[in-house]
């Protein structure tokens, strides 16, 4: 996503897609600093002069741009430490990362784990805890079964928890149940193996 640089102070602000953060400079012009996702995802931010541009990519490269100043904005590597300490209201209002969790089923049916259990009732906390937070459910099979009907099994696998959600009092409107058979693996194995660590549902407070 291009960013354009004018020659002037810019007020703080963060998005969470680039997570690049500008501020206003000591010295009259404009500064780009790339934040780190929260994921630990990379990312990248083009920034744009009026002569020429500059790609960030690294977590907490700085492009600067002075007033008037001529060719592509200046580069350099900024203290992480000292962004944090001098932009820390705008830090502090910025999401937690998703939090992750993962339940096992019985085999060939949508039945959960004894252990399971528990760890659904530690992701209804995590997600009430949060304003606003909702939650991806995503199902998982092992390689027992058909692609076809191990489609349909993560499906049912899925929205079985988000109805164990629901039931404890989520709003329904919050929660997203996506299947994905016997593809993404946990352990890579042959067709028409028994593992139980495939036969799960990966579920995502953000």
């Amino acid at each position: 996503m291009p960013t354009s640089m004018s020659p002037r102070p810019l007020l703080l602000f963060s998005t969470a897609l680039i997570t690049a953060l500008l501020a206003a400079c000591s010295t009259p012009g404009t500064r780009v600093v790339l934040l780190p996702q929260a994921d630990g995802k990379p990312s990248a931010v083009v920034v744009r002069a009026k002569d020429g541009e500059e790609v960030l990519s690294k977590p907490y490269q700085r492009a600067t741009a002075a007033v008037g100043a001529s060719g592509a904005p200046v580069v350099d590597q900024a203290d992480a430490a000292k962004v944090q300490a001098e932009n820390k209201p705008l830090f502090d209002m910025r999401p937690p990362p998703p939090q992750r969790y993962t339940v096992f089923f019985e085999v060939g049916g949508t039945t959960l784990t004894p252990a399971s259990q528990q760890i659904m009732t530690e992701a209804l906390a995590a997600a009430l805890a949060r304003s606003g937070g909702d939650i991806v459910v995503t199902g998982h099979t092992d390689t027992k079964g058909t692609g076809e009907s191990n489609d349909q099994l993560s499906r049912r696998r899925a929205q079985e928890v988000v109805q164990l959600f629901v039931e404890r009092q989520f709003p329904a409107n919050r929660v997203e149940a996506v299947g994905r058979g016997e593809r993404d693996l946990a352990v890579p194995t042959a067709d028409e193996v028994d593992e139980p660590r495939n036969r799960r549902v990966t579920i995502e407070v953000r």
